[in-house]
């Protein structure tokens, strides 16, 4: 049965402060609740309109759903899992580190294409998006389950980094002659500013995404879609 406290609960996590003190965080959907119940997160409450759940469920009915639903046209079912405990992250291979990335859904694409691209780790600025952030969560379309996320102070991490600093800029070198290593931070900007002056004088390699079309009128790449570009070309090589 749905509760007054579990609507109440819900609806409360769409704020960080109360995700951050509850230490819960909310997943909607089949599929999305499917690859976090296959993960090593735990499961707090689950409600669905369907009994499909190996897991134990609190069967409700649609206009129930609704009450707890963010989206316009729920899915079936809405779940409640534990933010896990900050872990100690290994330096190893290929690390995204993400300067202040504010929009919900470049940070959910990007957790998704490190997946794809087989990069384990993202370290954040402690001002970048939250990654329990619903819209995150949706746009990860499960990835968070498999992406380890550190959230801290960027430069401090960067100056403790023993490997190769990689960021892009217009300057850059371009990226489709270099000789790219398996190890090393990538780091993308803030979507208005970019990559922020402290953390560009850390960067030992700056490279580019050229244009190449005629009248090279665009000014920047979305930093998901440049995440994207970078991230197969350092695979590619």
């Amino acid at each position: 049965m749905l509760t007054k406290s579990h609507i109440k609960l819900i609806t409360s996590l769409s704020q960080k402060k109360f995700r951050q003190q509850e230490q819960l965080f909310v997943v909607e959907g089949i599929k999305g609740i499917r690859e976090f119940l296959n993960s090593n997160f735990k499961l707090y409450l689950l409600f669905s309109t369907e009994g499909i759940f190996e897991a134990e469920t609190i069967l409700i009915s649609e206009k129930e759903l609704q009450k707890i639903s963010s989206l316009k046209s729920p899915n079936t079912a809405v779940a409640v899992f534990i933010i896990p405990k900050k872990k100690m992250i290994e330096p190893n291979g290929l690390i995204i580190g993400l300067d202040d990335v504010r929009d919900p859904g470049n940070l959910g694409t990007i957790i998704r294409l490190c997946d794809w691209f087989g990069v384990k780790t993202i370290v954040c600025s402690n001002a970048t998006v939250d990654c329990y952030n619903s819209k995150v969560v949706q746009a990860t379309m499960g990835s968070l389950s498999r992406v380890d996320i550190l959230y801290t102070d960027l430069k401090s991490y960067i100056k403790n980094y023993n490997h190769e600093v990689f960021g892009t800029f217009m300057d850059g070198e371009n990226i489709y002659s270099q000789v790219l290593p398996g190890q090393g931070i990538i780091v993308m900007g803030n979507e208005a500013n970019g990559i922020s002056e402290d953390i560009e004088k850390l960067v030992t390699k700056r490279l580019s995404i050229p244009r190449f079309g005629n009248l090279k009128a665009t000014e920047s790449l979305n930093v998901a879609t440049a995440t994207s570009i970078v991230l197969s070309e350092f695979k590619r090589n």
